[in-house]
C-alpha cells in the first residue's frame, strides 16, 4: 500500500506529507480493530531478537528515533507495526512552534532529509498526557508493554543559555521523567539559531550535575543516556564521555544528525539552496556506525549504545550491533520505504544472527571487535 502511495505523499512537500500522514496515524489509532490489524500484519516475533538491556525487556531491537513523533501523537500505530520501543521528542521545557518554513527537505538521490525544523513540539504537558494515554490504550489492546524513551532538548531560544540553559532542561526532566522508562538528554541539536550545544566537557558538566541530583531524588534507577553528533572531533567526544562517566550515565545515543554535506549525490546547487539543516539518513550511516565504534573501543562495550543514521535494511541495522550498539533505531528510512520497514529489519536480522551462530542480539554485540 505504502508503494502505492509514496509518489503521492512525494508530491507533497515533506512537512506536509508527515503531517498527512500523522493525521492518518491518529485516525487508525481511534479505529476498532486497526491496531489489531496491524499487529498481524506487520509483528514479527522471535526469541532470538529478545533482549534485555537497562533494565528493560525489549521484544525486539529496533527503534524509532526521536524526531518523528515529537509529542507522542502515534505511540499505538508505531508500536502496532513491530518497533520494540519508541523515542519521543525532543520535548522542550516550553513549547514551540520552531523554525519558518520551509524546513524539512528531502534527498532523494542520497535517500536523506535535511531538517532545521528547530525543536518544535507541543511541550511537557502535551507530550506526557500522549504517553500515558496511548500506552495504556495499546496495553489494553496488545497485552504487551511498550517500551518508551524522552529525548529532552534546551527550549529553543537564543536567550536559554548557560546556567537558564541547564536549569531548562532540569524542568523538562522533572517533568518527563515518571512518564519515560529512559531519558535522553540530547545534547546535540545542530539546527538551533543560537547554535549552542551542552556538547563539549565544559558545557555538559553543570547540565548532568543537576541532571543527576534531580534523578537521585526522583528515580535513581531510571536510565539515562546521552546523544552526540556525529561532527564532534574524537578527541571532543572522548573528554565528554568522560564527563559522563564520571557521572554513571546508564549509556549513549549515537548519532545525532550532521551538519557536514560531503559525499553528497543531490545537486550542489540544491543543496546550498536547502542552507542549514540537520542531514540524515542513509548518508550519514558509515559515520554513525564509527562513531559507535569508537565508544565501544573507548568504554570496552560497558555501557549500552543506541545506534542510529541510515538504518534502512537489516545490513545497515546489523552493521551497528556488530560495531557496539545494542539498540538501534530509525526515521529517515521509514519515510522512503514505508511500514514494511520494521518487519523486513528484524526477520533480516533473525537470519543474520542464525547465519553466524548467535542466539541473541546481546551475542552479536560488538563481535566486529574480537
Amino acid at each position: 500500500m505504502y508503494d502505492a502511495i509514496r509518489p503521492l505523499l512525494f508530491k507533497l512537500d515533506p512537512e506536509t506529507a508527515h503531517n498527512v500522514t500523522f493525521s492518518l496515524a491518529r485516525c487508525a489509532q481511534t479505529t476498532p480493530g486497526a491496531l489489531a490489524m496491524l499487529r498481524s500484519k506487520y509483528q514479527f516475533d522471535k526469541p532470538s531478537l529478545r533482549t534485555n538491556l537497562l533494565g528493560l525487556d525489549f521484544a525486539n531491537p529496533l527503534g524509532i528515533a526521536a524526531g518523528l513523533d515529537k509529542n507522542g501523537h502515534a505511540i499505538g500505530l508505531l508500536s502496532a507495526l513491530g518497533f520494540g520501543f519508541l523515542e519521543v521528542g525532543s520535548v522542550t521545557n516550553l513549547a514551540r512552534s520552531g523554525n519558518q518554513r520551509p524546513r524539512l527537505f528531502r534527498l532523494e538521490p542520497d535517500r536523506g532529509l535535511i531538517n532545521r525544523m528547530g525543536l518544535n513540539n507541543e511541550g511537557p504537558k502535551a507530550a506526557k498526557q500522549n504517553i500515558q494515554k496511548l500506552r495504556k490504550k495499546a496495553l489494553t489492546s496488545s497485552k504487551q508493554p511498550i517500551i518508551v524513551g524522552v529525548n529532552i532538548a534546551k527550549t529553543h531560544d537564543p536567550e536559554i543559555l548557560g546556567d537558564k540553559g541547564v536549569e531548562d532542561m532540569l524542568e523538562c526532566f522533572k517533568k518527563m521523567s515518571d512518564c519515560a522508562d529512559f531519558v535522553v538528554l540530547n545534547v546535540s541539536c545542530p539546527n538551533t539559531a543560537e547554535g549552542k550545544t551542552f556538547e563539549d566537557p565544559e558545557g555538559i558538566t553543570p547540565l548532568l550535575e543537576a541532571v543527576c541530583s534531580e534523578r537521585k531524588k526522583l528515580n535513581p534507577k531510571q536510565p539515562l543516556l546521552v546523544k552526540f553528533s556525529p561532527d564532534s572531533s574524537p578527541f571532543t567526544l572522548e573528554k565528554t564521555i568522560e564527563v559522563c562517566e564520571s557521572f554513571a550515565v546508564s549509556g549513549y545515543v549515537l548519532v545525532n544528525t550532521s551538519n557536514d554535506r560531503s559525499g553528497l549525490r543531490t545537486n550542489g546547487g540544491t543543496i546550498e539552496k536547502i542552507g542549514k539543516g540537520g542531514l540524515s539518513g542513509k548518508p550519514i550511516h558509515e559515520r554513525a556506525v564509527e562513531r559507535v565504534r569508537f565508544v565501544y573501543k573507548l568504554l570496552g562495550g560497558s555501557k549500552p549504545i543506541i545506534g542510529l543514521g541510515g538504518v534502512d535494511s537489516a545490513d545497515s541495522a546489523y552493521d551497528f550491533i556488530r560495531a557496539g550498539a545494542s539498540l538501534v533505531e530509525l526515521y529517515t528510512g521509514l519515510i522512503y520505504q514505508g511500514p514494511k520497514l520494521c518487519q523486513e529489519i528484524l526477520s533480516g536480522l533473525a537470519d543474520k544472527l542464525e547465519l553466524d551462530g548467535f542466539a541473541s542480539v546481546a551475542e552479536a554485540v560488538g563481535t566486529e571487535h574480537r
